[in-house]
C-alpha cells in the first residue's frame, strides 16, 4: 500500500511539474505573440495528474482564468486527484 501512494505521489508531481511548466510557457509564447501550447494538451495534462500544477499556473501566471472550461475542468480534476490519493493512502 505505501508503495503505491509514494508512486502515486511522484506521478502526480512530476505531472504537476509538466504543467506549470506548460501553462507558464504558453503564457509567455502568448505575450510574444509566438506559436502556442494548445489548449487540450493543458487539458490533457491537468487530467493525467497535472491538476495541481495547473491550478498554480493558472494562478501564478494568470493564465486560461476567464476560459470556462479551464475553470470549471481544473478544479474537477484537483478535487478527482485528491480523492484517488486519499483513496490510496487509505488503503481501499
Amino acid at each position: 500500500m505505501r508503495e503505491t501512494v509514494y508512486l502515486l505521489l511522484i506521478w502526480l508531481g512530476v505531472a504537476s511539474a509538466l504543467a506549470l511548466a506548460l501553462f507558464g510557457w504558453d503564457k509567455l509564447m502568448a505575450k510574444a505573440r509566438r506559436r502556442r501550447v494548445p489548449e487540450a494538451a493543458l487539458l490533457g495534462c491537468a487530467l493525467l495528474g497535472g491538476s495541481a500544477g495547473a491550478a498554480l499556473g493558472m494562478a501564478l501566471f494568470r493564465h486560461k482564468t476567464r476560459k470556462p472550461l479551464f475553470r470549471r475542468f481544473v478544479p474537477l480534476c484537483l478535487c478527482a486527484h485528491a480523492a484517488l490519493l486519499l483513496w490510496a493512502a487509505l488503503g481501499a
